[in-house]
């Protein structure tokens, strides 16, 4: 008899600890689909966390974060959403154009985008304020007061510019309503601008060697965004002063950017990845607007195209790259 209690209780005493384990909350998981590659999106998968922290998730503390990289292959990205969508994550971030793989994948999962793109021109969302659906996030989009500014800024750095083109991704949905916002824009800067067309990735040289113009500019595009070297080595192919609308182009070697804060837009998506953890749906947070621009030049790049920064351009700068 004695012997018997004595297995019972060894038993228990081993089983205690597997059901005390069995009964141990599990995490919440995002899922952060991006089209960069884990090497160029360590920045913003950083600023993501640090808006996670500032809703009070911490990675490997209180949620666990499935990161899938398209390294910058957008044909990948439909397959790697629609894994984390059969995985049954608590929602999906969706940065560098992955929103459409996202949507595609998933009606019910809550869906957090960064995007340059105006979100409702998109088609991302029915309105600012009422996203609607399971998609909301946040937009470094600002409408023609960036170009306006952008044009403003080139002709600071160089007083004599008269003709500017600007590199068009005309299967963007938002191509048309960007280029009427810069053709407004050029007529108040009193410059002539020029589209050019680049419908793939082998257009590009194309597009540089058509280029007759003093000056360019990007549209917003994520198709420009995974392709910012290119751009950048074709700009100093033609010895082409060129102006960006992010950072990253900038410390690829381009000349300047002005812009949202890209960072500040992935810190804004983890901090409504946490609201959303925390029982907020993507229809009740209205789409986060840009608050916080900034101005980068690099020195570097303006001295191989032979230009003086004026001074009060280079005080005025966020930073300056030499």
């Amino acid at each position: 008899m004695r012997r018997r209690e004595m297995i019972m209780r060894l038993g228990g005493a081993t089983a205690w600890p597997l059901t005390v384990r069995a009964q141990r909350p599990t995490v919440p998981v995002i899922g952060f689909l991006n089209s960069r590659s884990k090497f160029k999106g360590e920045a913003v998968a950083m600023a993501f966390r640090r808006g996670l922290r500032d809703a009070g998730y911490e990675e490997d503390r209180n949620v666990a974060v499935e990161y899938r990289w398209a390294e910058d292959q957008y044909d990948r990205l439909g397959a790697l959403a629609v894994d984390l969508a059969t995985r049954g994550v608590a929602a999906i971030v969706a940065g560098g154009g992955a929103w459409v793989a996202a949507k595609k994948a998933t009606t019910s999962i809550p869906i957090i985008f960064t995007t340059g793109l105006d979100p409702v021109r998109a088609g991302m969302v029915k309105s600012i304020n009422r996203p609607e659906a399971n998609l909301t996030g946040v937009t470094f989009y600002s409408g023609g007061a960036i170009i306006a500014k952008q044009l403003e800024l080139l002709r600071e750095m160089l007083p004599k510019v008269t003709e500017v083109a600007m590199l068009v991704h005309p299967s963007s949905p938002t191509a048309e309503s960007q280029m009427q916002d810069a053709v407004v824009a050029a007529r108040q800067n009193g410059v002539a601008l020029h589209f050019v067309n680049v419908a793939d990735a082998p257009g590009l040289d194309a597009a540089f060697t058509a280029i007759q113009a003093n000056a360019l500019v990007i549209m917003v595009d994520p198709f420009f965004d995974s392709r910012a070297a290119e751009v950048v080595a074709g700009s100093a192919r033609r010895h082409m002063p060129t102006m960006y609308y992010i950072r990253e182009f900038v410390e690829a070697g381009g000349l300047i950017c002005y812009g949202a804060s890209i960072l500040e837009t992935y810190r804004q998506a983890g901090t409504y990845a946490g609201r959303v953890l925390a029982g907020a749906k993507p229809a009740d947070l209205p789409v986060v607007l840009p608050t916080k621009f900034e101005l980068v030049i690099n020195l570097k790049t303006a001295k191989a195209l032979g230009l003086n920064v004026p001074p009060t351009l280079l005080a005025s700068a966020d930073e300056v790259i030499e």
